[in-house]
């Protein structure tokens, strides 16, 4: 459907002084997150800017748009497009989606829609109603998890998680098979940009929906980590973070199974606990 995107630095080396209790301050190199904006445009109009790690740009462009609502499946989007900078001429910060003639977009509510979910202008009940208007579906899956398969997926994410071993700076979320494994982690500074990515590949190898898979997260479980997971019909949200108050009640509505806190020796399961259960 569209090229992998191609190789970006996720890191950068920056000057620091470094102090400890008992010595003098050092001077030395660091590595940090490389953070910049990714502009997303639906045929040749700008509908969001977006601050990413570079890499996997295309997968987080087709991502944003089947969470938004303006792609549906793998057919509606024909091409994704990297544009040149204006300033500098290079290939870069632009990516520009080529949708199908089917394909109906209505730019006034996804502008709209964007910046209020950047500005959190909304209140909980409307947001979650706005959620099932839109047309997410309840997960109808009956996919369940082992406790101790979910238990060691905290370790198995921190071995996957490269930018993070040498930034600290970064998320990372991954799709789980039933039996442990990560079929596909992303990383960024966005949390939600992660996931994007993720989504974006899932849509990209025509894998949607993802009924037969868990969402692993590497921080809090926020109210638009449940939205995105729900669009690709993912039945259960692990993170090793807290859930806010406005994902469990969406988790809830949606039958969809939230957990919390996953840690290798306890977990906090807030909703639709029967999908967690040994199968041994």
């Amino acid at each position: 459907m569209f090229p992998p995107s191609p190789p970006a630095t996720a890191t950068a080396g920056v000057a620091v002084s470094r102090w400890h209790a008992a010595a003098d301050s050092i001077s030395t190199d660091d590595l940090v997150a490389v953070e910049e904006p990714l502009e997303i445009r639906v045929g040749g109009r700008s509908v969001a800017v977006v601050m990413r790690t570079p890499g996997h740009d295309r997968e987080l462009a087709a991502g944003f748009l089947l969470s938004e609502g303006v792609i549906r499946r793998r057919d509606d989007l024909l091409d994704l497009l990297a544009c040149r900078d204006q300033d500098s001429g290079q290939s870069g910060n632009v990516i520009d989606a080529v949708v199908a003639p089917h394909v109906s977009v209505d730019f006034d509510q996804l502008t709209r829609h964007v910046f209020s979910a950047s500005s959190c202008g909304v209140c909980g009940k409307a947001t979650i109603d706005a959620v099932f208007r839109a047309g997410v579906p309840q997960v109808p899956s009956e996919t369940h998890f082992d406790p101790q398969v979910l238990a060691a997926l905290p370790a198995a994410l921190a071995a996957a998680q490269p930018g993070f071993g040498a930034t600290g700076g970064v998320h990372a979320s991954a799709l789980v098979t039933p039996d442990g494994r990560l079929e596909i982690v992303r990383e960024d500074v966005g949390r939600h940009n992660a996931l994007d990515k993720v989504l974006g590949w899932a849509l990209h190898h025509d894998s949607l929906p993802l009924d037969r898979h868990a969402l692993l997260v590497s921080g809090r479980i926020s109210f638009e980590l449940v939205q995105k997971a729900l669009v690709a019909g993912i039945p259960l949200i692990a993170g090793i973070g807290a859930p806010s108050s406005l994902a469990v009640d969406c988790a809830r509505q949606a039958n969809q199974t939230l957990i919390g806190f996953l840690r290798p020796d306890r977990m906090n399961v807030y909703t639709h606990a029967a999908r967690v259960r040994a199968t041994g």
